[in-house]
């Protein structure tokens, strides 16, 4: 029923069916908005007679009349997709009101004060959603006249402001549409339900579909529902209440309620709203009405609700239900609890977890020592509320399309603004945090922060922002646009500067490590760690890695004092390769005792005589040696934290030119030194780098000398890496641990590069073993990351011990696409459907995954227990970990901060599929 009805649609049928008090209405279905979109932008074949039928039941269920002059019909028209989008599409409230019927409104109960209150309010939001006029316009004009009138606060404005206001507004209808503001009711309606299916594929809907991986092609539902008004008088009210609180999963009513307004003042915080405690203070039977269907409905749909209500004259009615958007610490303390209170199974507490909302919980907050030092200095220029955890600095930016810009240019942005609206949505995705100046805890700027995992501090009344001028004041303290500041939403503080941050203490996450056990229990997958570093390492196994699935050896090379030797070695190796192919050649001979013991002296003879001449092999195998020192302490860090735990180590992987200069930035040094002196030593050696440059430079290296053919070419390169590797696990076993290495072979397209590397591999494992005196158990395999290799895993089998898909790789090689240029095209190729995911963070499963899956068929074809494995990017993505427990893989290896995401991934993938 919700892909139907939508989730608005479903809940209001629901509680109606359960006799809630519900105001009257009906549902246009995503049916209806497909078909709207199919049929060029006109209503499909009945649909506006099915309307009309709507409003007759709902004139008769309420003796109210659509246009009426005397008892008129007000309806909202609101929006309701599957998939919760809150604030992501239009909604249109008071609809139906005129010149005319405002005055039979104004007959009412509620007087000509509500009347006219209610019609600004339509003219204001029709204007905006339907006629698309921009809100600042209204804004100024109700602005000033709150001024005028002395008015702090909407409620302050008297019936002739009203008035005024709405013919203000009209007139800046006119202004500019160039026609009157529309009196028939029925052409409205028509209008605003055109708007709502139109807002589906608006900016910020189809921006937050694509951050959430929300398909495109789900369309809204269409609510059409009878006004009940929070703003006809004192003893009125609206409000949003969730049975859980959405921030740190405690079980208590939590929300508010702000009196005389409708629904979108709480949510677009033009008045922050008082606790819903204080609703118990005014009407103690009307709270304990509210409480008692919050958890009815809490208790029917087995999850935390969300929802809206209004009260009018002191009755209360139910606007909406739906699951609540929470941070993660949330989301895992009400599964945990429900489980406890035996509302849930264990195993749904588990899929009812977003895994990638997971990583909140391991938000960075301020050291305390900077947050106390800050505090002294006087530094914290103001408390707000804390409407979403987490803490973050950034450079202050008040307009969502700068902080969009900024970001893309790699600033950290700390989006500031008045009170946030939908329209901003873009600015809320990139921004750090966000910090406005109106609004509470259900507000617009709070519910998205919360469900982005963003800190959010609300409702500051020490801010005062100016737009004019990109300068805000906080605590009487101007900051300019680009000036940092610091967000705490866990406490509310406001800091100004750039605090530092720690990582959260992940062992005091009691409700996290319950639910992981949980997880652990049910997983079948394996999850390991991607690290390159002791520290990543140490990461990785406190979030519960089970190993290490790729050491990235390449990496160890880039610090500043190992840089310089990996370059002296790279400009070395050519002139050092024909020396380094005869020494291996001799060797070869030696081995099959294929030439006489004297004559392999003689050669060895030669060889010392050639090396003692030949500067370029002599700098090549020193770099080697000192290269070979560093990497030993490297793989003796690493394996020492992960003992008794499998560390696969890549050998050398991405081409030489990487760690060399730009090819650019070389040409035109050489050209500047040319121009500004004579030869010189610095011209030489310039030069001389250029030309090694130039040799190495590649038309696609991505696909060039690279992997297991780099190991080929230069085969001192990987004996130096697998001699670092056994020296030191020769070195833990001595000293009593348990090292279990195991060495990846990267770039294989055929079992022949394979079998080539491997014998140069394996004699080396065992020539440094029997140096030492020490047996290491080892394994050697390669990774898959190229079409034909998946094509030919069977063959590749033979001479490997695992298998790891290397899916960034293999992902590139299959679609024929550059991860270092897929943001020419691939957002629009999103957006206009053509992939319904980017294949580069979520697996695509028709063409990369069929690879993966012929090559875990092929290669256990050949070996039944070969062990497979993911360590691309894909290895921390929910949706490709289930893909992965689907094809049977042993394990997924991700970044050390994608751990815990992985582990409940794999739980649910059990789960789901085992079913």
């Amino acid at each position: 029923m919700r892909d139907l009805l939508g989730g608005k649609g479903a809940g209001l049928s629901e509680m109606t069916q359960a006799r809630l008090p519900v105001p009257p209405g009906f549902t246009i279905t995503t049916e209806a908005c497909k078909s709207y979109y199919e049929s060029s932008m006109v209503f499909p074949d009945g649909l506006w007679n099915q309307t009309l039928v709507g409003i007759r039941e709902i004139e008769e269920t309420t003796g109210k009349y659509f246009g009426s002059n005397n008892n008129p019909l007000l309806v909202s028209v609101r929006s309701g997709a599957a998939v919760s989008m809150p604030g992501m599409m239009d909604t249109v409230l008071n609809l139906g009101l005129n010149d005319t019927t405002v005055q039979g409104l104004s007959n009412g109960v509620g007087g000509k004060r509500f009347a006219y209150d209610s019609y600004r309010r339509f003219i204001q939001l029709f204007g905006k959603v339907v006629l698309g006029i921009a809100s600042e316009g209204f804004d100024e004009i109700f602005d000033c006249q709150k001024r005028q009138a002395d008015a702090v606060n909407d409620t302050d404005l008297s019936q002739e402001d009203l008035q005024l206001i709405v013919q203000l507004f009209q007139d800046l209808v006119f202004s500019q549409t160039g026609k009157n503001f529309p009196q028939d009711p029925y052409e409205q309606l028509q209008l605003a339900i055109k708007s709502v299916f139109a807002s589906w594929n608006g900016r910020r809907a189809v921006d937050y579909r694509n951050f959430y991986n929300i398909p495109h092609n789900l369309g809204t539902a269409v609510n059409v529902v009878a006004m009940v008004f929070g703003n006809m008088d004192e003893n009125s009210g609206t409000g949003v209440a969730f049975t859980r609180n959405p921030s740190d999963g405690s079980k208590i009513l939590y929300g508010e309620y702000l009196i005389s307004a409708q629904g979108e003042d709480v949510v677009a915080g033009v008045r922050t709203p008082q606790d819903i405690e204080h609703l118990r203070e005014i009407d103690a039977n009307l709270y304990g009405q509210l409480e008692e269907i919050a958890f009815r409905l809490e208790s029917t749909y087995k999850d935390a609700q969300d929802i809206e209500f209004t009260v009018e004259q002191g009755t209360l009615y139910i606007l909406q239900t739906r699951s609540a958007k929470r941070t993660a610490q949330a989301a895992v303390k009400m599964a945990v609890d429900m489980v406890q209170e035996n509302l849930i199974t264990k195993d749904e507490a588990l899929l009812r977890i977003e895994p990638d909302q997971i990583n909140q919980l391991l938000l960075p907050r301020f050291e305390d020592k900077s947050r106390s030092e800050a505090a002294a200095a006087g530094d914290l220029l103001a408390t707000g509320l804390n409407a979403s955890p987490g803490a973050a600095s950034g450079k202050a930016v008040f307009d969502p399309d700068r902080a969009a810009t900024l970001a893309s240019q790699g600033e950290n942005v700390i989006l500031v603004r008045t009170e946030t609206n939908p329209d901003d949505v873009h600015g809320m995705l990139v921004a750090r945090g966000v910090l406005t100046a109106r609004g509470g805890a259900t507000s617009h700027a709070a519910v998205v922060a919360r469900g982005l995992g963003k800190p959010c501090v609300a409702g500051c009344n020490d801010l005062l922002v100016d737009y004019d001028t990109r300068t805000c004041t906080i605590g009487g303290v101007l900051v300019e646009e680009m000036t940092d500041i610091s967000i705490d939403g866990t406490t509310g503080e406001i800091f100004i500067g750039n605090l530092p941050t720690v990582e959260a203490n992940f062992a005091e996450e009691t409700d996290l490590n319950t639910l992981l056990d949980w997880a652990d229990a049910v997983r079948i997958l394996g999850v390991w760690a991607n690290a390159d570093t002791p520290e990543d390492a140490e990461r990785g196994l406190k979030f519960g890695a089970e190993g290490i699935g790729l050491c990235r050896t390449e990496h160890m090379f880039f610090s500043d004092n190992r840089l310089p030797i990996v370059r002296q070695m790279i400009l070395a190796a050519p002139g050092a390769a024909e020396l380094d192919d005869w020494f291996r050649d001799i060797q070869e001979k030696s081995e099959a005792k294929s030439l006489s013991e004297s004559e392999i002296e003689k050669q060895r003879e030669k060889q010392q005589a050639a090396l003692s001449v030949s500067l370029d092999a002599k700098r090549y195998y020193d770099s080697l040696d000192k290269l070979w020192e560093f990497q030993t302490n490297d793989f003796k860090a690493i394996m020492k934290v992960m003992t008794g735990k499998p560390v696969i180590i890549r050998l050398l992987d991405p081409p030489l030119h990487e760690f060399l200069p730009r090819y650019d930035e070389l040409l035109r040094n050489v050209m500047e030194l040319r121009i500004s002196a004579a030869e010189s030593d610095e011209l030489k050696a310039q030069g001389d780098l250029l030309a090694t440059v130039d040799n190495l430079r590649e038309t696609n290296p991505m696909l060039g000398l690279r992997g297991c053919r780099l190991g080929l070419m230069y085969g001192a390169i990987n004996e130096m890496q697998v001699r670092a590797i056994f020296t030191a696990a020769c070195q833990l076993k001595r000293e009593g641990f348990d090292p279990r290495p195991e060495i990846m072979v990267p770039i294989v397209g055929h079992y022949k590069e394979l079998e080539a590397v491997n014998h140069i591999l394996e004699k080396v494992a065992r020539l440094v073993q029997d140096e030492q005196g020490i047996d290491v158990p080892f394994k050697i395999g390669t990774m898959i990351e190229l079409p034909r290799a998946a094509l030919t895993a069977d063959q590749i089998a033979k001479h490997a011990d695992f298998f790891s898909f290397g899916t960034n790789d293999l992902t590139q090689t299959t679609f024929g696409i550059s991860r270092d240029d897929e943001q020419k095209f691939l957002p629009k190729y999103l957006e206009r459907g053509i992939f319904p995911e980017n294949p580069f963070k979520t697996l695509d499963r028709d063409g990369v995954g069929a690879l993966v899956r012929m090559g875990v068929e092929k290669g256990r074809s050949v070996k039944a227990d070969l062990e497979i494995g993911i360590c691309g990017e894909h290895g921390g993505d929910p949706s490709s970990i289930e893909f992965c427990h689907e094809v049977g893989l042993n394990y997924v290896s991700a970044s050390p901060f994608r751990i815990i995401v992985a582990r409940i991934a794999a739980a649910q993938a059990a789960i789901v599929l085992n079913k």
